[in-house]
């Protein structure tokens, strides 16, 4: 099974969770281009990363979820940070130097955050609505968000859509 990215549930209300999602490292493109496009603009250069190995020559684990997400530094409407999460432990030493110019590795650390998940294929139009969602049951608890905003995407893009589970993952403040 592929790894997922560590957290604990801290709270659970009816139509989202508080986690504390652990400290990890991200191999992340930034790419200009519409939500819709950003995953697969982005995935050639992630998977090439992954694939060229790590310092002992092997692989690096494939991890879920894939993060698409505007950070607060730029949101941009077609500014997205397609990311991979290194697998659980991982360090910036012990990550390879990314070949590929438009990679980038980056550490964060410990943060806490509000997630709801979702079935079906993560669109533009489907994501935005569950984003205001959440955004509404959060305010609705009196729980403060940051304007960055995830979609986390758990399954490839071949599994049908209807059954694909998907994650929206927003900072607190």
């Amino acid at each position: 099974m592929t790894q997922r990215q560590e957290f604990r549930t801290l709270k659970t209300f009816a139509e989202f969770e508080i986690r504390e999602y652990l400290p990890c490292v991200v191999a992340e493109v930034k790419t200009s281009t519409n939500y819709s496009e950003a995953g697969s603009s982005a995935f050639r250069s992630l998977f090439g990363y992954i694939s060229q190995g790590n310092k002992t020559e092997e692989k690096i684990a494939m991890t879920a979820p894939v993060i698409t997400a505007q950070r607060l530094d730029n949101l941009s409407e077609d500014q997205w940070f397609v990311s991979f999460v290194m697998p659980a432990g991982s360090t910036l030493a012990d990550m390879p130097l990314p070949i590929n110019s438009k990679v980038v590795l980056r550490e964060i650390g410990a943060e806490i955050c509000v997630a709801a998940s979702f079935r079906g294929k993560a669109t533009s139009a489907l994501s935005a609505k569950k984003i205001a969602a959440l955004r509404a049951a959060a305010e609705k608890e009196n729980v403060l968000l940051s304007q960055e905003t995830r979609v986390a995407r758990f399954d490839p893009p071949f599994k049908p859509g209807f059954m694909q589970y998907n994650e929206i993952v927003i900072p607190t403040i």
